[in-house]
């Protein structure tokens, strides 16, 4: 075998390995196979994950094409090597994606080589194969290996330069152990965080970017780690989000949007990308006002209110089924009325001037209203649990307007019962 490596398109043919000897290797490559999946991940356990995950059958594809390709170009020197370059390329690729140097993968080549080498001693003896054979053997097995690894920095750095990110990934595998969380040792953190020159900070802000979202890096302050590989894409922040590094980020936006979750300890940091992506979702679908960077301090109610849709809906057919049995107009003048009216527990002239209506109007919906719920606007629990339906209902169907949840009147939702100006029970009028 040629030990100099030019392309993968120029490589020599093998040799002198008699060709021969590829039908004593095809029988041991299963077992070798398995043999160097289980040292990969004995001395590499983050690979066991991969190994077992959802890209387990491509991995294992690519690593059998790479110990077949060396054993079909033993048979003939001048066979094609096209889909294990492509294939080594896109480990490259991944690994980079990943936010992972080359060191594990080149690690896992060497390993590999170490397994197969020490099989073929194993052989070697069964066939009596003589000292300058495996020496020979030996040789090109490492140049073999060489290859490989080429191939894998190829598919490294073209992905790399598609991410815009430096050859040194440390930092967006940094990033991504952060998420993990609690899952995540501190001083597995502290050892990586030292390896990539980034002191280990007690609180973080996370902040989601818009997909088509591409920050400068040059204009990032460099303390913020970076993952835009993600389909999600996003940021950390050391400490607190201080309106310099507002400014920083949105500069560096030139235009995108971005949400900005909570300060939390590190342990949490997950927690502030959830609140994040939730808080640009919102402003997706216009419950709150989209601005370039939105903070999710300043739309807690909503982010609390529609954390869990299915749950909201679960919630407002429970405490609003009274009304079920009305026309759809009846029930939203009713639950236009009843929301106004436990958010600013106002007179029905108040409620009346909020609605656009005639005060004898509200005192009409607010009798039905007694008729239909009875003792369940009395009890604490049960009120507030209504008031909750019905600030999520608005919220979702009025897209965040302006009064949308946040009770803009002088009352308590928690406070006493439904005595509105006390007048409420007289006259009449239409729902």
């Amino acid at each position: 075998m040629t030990v100099m490596r030019q392309t993968p398109e120029q490589a020599e043919p093998m040799g002198p390995i008699p060709r021969e000897f590829a039908a004593v290797m095809r029988p041991e490559l299963p077992s070798l196979l398995k043999e160097m999946a289980a040292e990969i991940v004995a001395a590499i356990p983050e690979y066991g994950h991969l190994l077992e995950g959802p890209n387990a059958r491509v991995i294992k594809f690519g690593i059998e094409q790479s110990i077949a390709t060396f054993v079909d170009r033993v048979a003939a020197p001048t066979a094609t090597s096209a889909l294990r370059d492509d294939l080594c390329r896109q480990f490259g690729r991944f690994e980079a994606y990943e936010g992972r140097s080359l060191d594990s993968l080149q690690a896992a080549y060497r390993i590999g080589c170490q397994v197969a080498l020490r099989r073929v001693r194993t052989v070697g003896r069964r066939y009596n194969l003589s000292a300058s054979f495996m020496l020979t053997f030996a040789d090109a097995l490492f140049a073999y290996m060489g290859d490989l690894a080429e191939l894998s920095r190829e598919g490294y750095e073209q992905a790399l330069a598609e991410l815009g990110e430096e050859p040194d990934n440390r930092r967006r595998r940094l990033l991504r152990r952060i998420l993990g969380g609690a899952a995540v040792a501190r001083g597995v953190l502290a050892e990586l965080a030292e390896h990539s020159a980034w002191p280990l900070p007690e609180e973080v802000t996370l902040v989601a970017l818009a997909p088509d979202a591409h920050p400068s890096r040059a204009l990032l302050d460099r303390d913020v780690l970076v993952d835009l590989a993600d389909p999600e894409p996003h940021l950390l922040v050391p400490g607190p989000f201080t309106a310099q590094r507002r400014a920083s980020l949105t500069s560096a936006l030139g235009g995108c949007r971005a949400a900005v979750g909570l300060t939390v300890p590190l342990g949490e940091a997950a927690d502030s990308l959830r609140w994040a992506r939730h808080t640009l979702a919102l402003t997706d679908s216009g419950v709150i006002d989209a601005g370039e960077v939105t903070l999710s301090e300043d739309h807690l109610l909503p982010l609390w209110l529609l954390g869990d849709p299915a749950l909201v809906d679960q919630i407002t057919h429970k405490y609003l089924d009274p009304l079920v049995g009305l026309t759809a107009t009846q029930r939203t003048r009713l639950i236009d009325t009843l929301r106004i009216w436990l958010t600013t527990r106002g007179t029905a002239a108040q409620v009346a001037e909020q609605l656009g209506v005639h005060p004898q109007t509200v005192r009409y919906r607010l009798r039905i209203l007694d008729r239909a719920f009875g003792e369940r606007l009395n009890d604490p629990d049960d009120r507030f649990a209504t008031e909750i339906a019905l600030r999520a209902l608005h919220l979702r169907e009025n897209g965040g307007r302006s009064g949308a949840g946040n009770g803009n009147g002088n009352g308590n939702s928690g406070g006493g019962g439904r005595g509105g100006d006390g007048d409420h029970r007289g006259g009449g009028g239409t729902a």
